[in-house]
Protein backbone atom coordinates (compact mmCIF):
# COMPACT_ATOMS: atom_id res chain seq x y z
CA UNK A 1 0.00 0.00 0.00
CA UNK A 2 1.82 3.52 -1.71
CA UNK A 3 0.74 6.53 1.44
CA UNK A 4 1.42 9.87 0.72
CA UNK A 5 0.74 11.90 3.44
CA UNK A 6 -0.66 15.53 3.00
CA UNK A 7 -1.04 17.19 6.04
CA UNK A 8 -0.21 15.83 10.17
CA UNK A 9 -3.95 15.30 9.73
CA UNK A 10 -4.02 13.79 6.05
CA UNK A 11 -2.80 11.15 4.82
CA UNK A 12 -3.75 10.01 0.99
CA UNK A 13 -3.83 6.20 -0.59
CA UNK A 14 -4.28 3.80 -3.10
CA UNK A 15 -6.97 1.21 -3.18
CA UNK A 16 -6.97 -0.36 0.57
CA UNK A 17 -8.85 -3.56 1.63
CA UNK A 18 -9.72 -5.33 4.70
CA UNK A 19 -6.55 -7.13 4.41
CA UNK A 20 -4.48 -3.28 5.00
CA UNK A 21 -6.89 -2.33 8.26
CA UNK A 22 -4.56 -3.85 10.83
CA UNK A 23 -1.57 -2.21 9.28
CA UNK A 24 -3.66 1.23 9.20
CA UNK A 25 -4.71 0.56 12.37
CA UNK A 26 -0.82 0.00 13.76
CA UNK A 27 0.65 3.12 11.88
CA UNK A 28 -1.66 5.56 14.78
CA UNK A 29 -4.50 6.17 11.98
CA UNK A 30 -8.06 7.01 13.23
CA UNK A 31 -10.25 7.15 10.68
CA UNK A 32 -10.72 5.99 6.94
CA UNK A 33 -12.45 7.94 4.52
CA UNK A 34 -13.06 6.01 0.77
CA UNK A 35 -13.30 8.17 -2.25
CA UNK A 36 -13.98 5.21 -4.80
CA UNK A 37 -17.07 4.94 -6.28
CA UNK A 38 -17.92 0.68 -5.73
CA UNK A 39 -18.71 0.20 -9.19
CA UNK A 40 -15.40 1.25 -10.39
CA UNK A 41 -13.77 -1.49 -11.79
CA UNK A 42 -10.96 -3.05 -9.42
CA UNK A 43 -12.79 -1.77 -6.29
CA UNK A 44 -13.23 -3.20 -3.35
CA UNK A 45 -16.67 -3.13 -2.01
CA UNK A 46 -16.34 -0.31 1.26
CA UNK A 47 -18.71 -2.18 2.82
CA UNK A 48 -15.88 -4.88 3.54
CA UNK A 49 -13.51 -2.00 3.74
CA UNK A 50 -16.11 -0.48 6.48
CA UNK A 51 -16.17 -3.50 8.48
CA UNK A 52 -12.75 -4.42 9.05
CA UNK A 53 -12.05 -1.10 10.38
CA UNK A 54 -15.22 -0.71 12.44
CA UNK A 55 -14.00 -4.17 14.32
CA UNK A 56 -10.71 -2.48 15.04
CA UNK A 57 -12.60 1.11 16.23
CA UNK A 58 -11.57 2.75 13.26
CA UNK A 59 -14.13 5.61 11.99
CA UNK A 60 -15.08 5.40 8.66
CA UNK A 61 -17.14 8.08 5.95
CA UNK A 62 -17.66 6.41 2.67
CA UNK A 63 -17.98 9.68 -0.22
CA UNK A 64 -17.91 8.32 -3.19
CA UNK A 65 -16.63 10.51 -6.38
CA UNK A 66 -16.12 9.84 -10.09
CA UNK A 67 -13.02 10.36 -11.51
CA UNK A 68 -12.86 13.58 -13.32
CA UNK A 69 -16.28 14.49 -12.24
CA UNK A 70 -15.23 16.16 -8.34
CA UNK A 71 -18.81 18.14 -7.47
CA UNK A 72 -19.41 20.56 -5.16
CA UNK A 73 -21.11 18.83 -2.66
CA UNK A 74 -18.48 16.27 -3.06
CA UNK A 75 -15.99 18.73 -1.85
CA UNK A 76 -18.52 20.00 1.10
CA UNK A 77 -18.96 16.56 2.55
CA UNK A 78 -15.46 15.96 2.38
CA UNK A 79 -14.50 18.90 4.29
CA UNK A 80 -17.65 17.88 6.93
CA UNK A 81 -15.91 14.64 7.30
CA UNK A 82 -12.97 15.85 7.73
CA UNK A 83 -13.87 18.10 10.40
CA UNK A 84 -15.51 16.11 12.00
CA UNK A 85 -13.25 12.40 12.06
CA UNK A 86 -10.73 11.54 14.70
CA UNK A 87 -7.23 12.47 13.40
CA UNK A 88 -5.28 11.34 11.72
CA UNK A 89 -7.41 10.70 8.76
CA UNK A 90 -6.19 8.10 5.58
CA UNK A 91 -8.46 8.55 2.83
CA UNK A 92 -8.45 6.30 -0.46
CA UNK A 93 -9.64 5.71 -3.96
CA UNK A 94 -7.65 4.08 -6.50
CA UNK A 95 -4.81 6.08 -6.79
CA UNK A 96 -4.97 8.41 -4.06
CA UNK A 97 -5.35 11.54 -6.65
CA UNK A 98 -8.82 12.04 -6.51
CA UNK A 99 -8.31 12.43 -2.38
CA UNK A 100 -5.81 15.18 -2.90
CA UNK A 101 -7.56 17.01 -5.05
CA UNK A 102 -10.38 17.02 -2.84
CA UNK A 103 -8.06 18.34 -0.19
CA UNK A 104 -6.91 20.91 -2.56
CA UNK A 105 -10.39 22.16 -3.47
CA UNK A 106 -11.37 22.14 0.15
CA UNK A 107 -8.15 24.46 0.43
CA UNK A 108 -9.27 26.85 -1.93
CA UNK A 109 -12.96 27.10 -0.66
CA UNK A 110 -11.32 28.14 3.07
CA UNK A 111 -13.68 25.51 4.20
CA UNK A 112 -12.83 25.10 7.85
CA UNK A 113 -10.81 21.47 8.76
CA UNK A 114 -10.45 20.71 12.36
CA UNK A 115 -6.73 21.61 13.18
CA UNK A 116 -6.74 24.79 10.30
CA UNK A 117 -6.41 27.97 11.23
CA UNK A 118 -9.43 30.12 9.68
CA UNK A 119 -9.34 33.44 8.51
Amino acid sequence: MEVRQLTEELTVAGQIGPEHIPAIKQAGFRSIVCNRPDSETGAVPHDLVHDAAKAVGLEFRFIPVVGGAITGDNVTDMAAALAELPKPVLAYCRTGARCANLFLLIQQTGAPVQGQATA
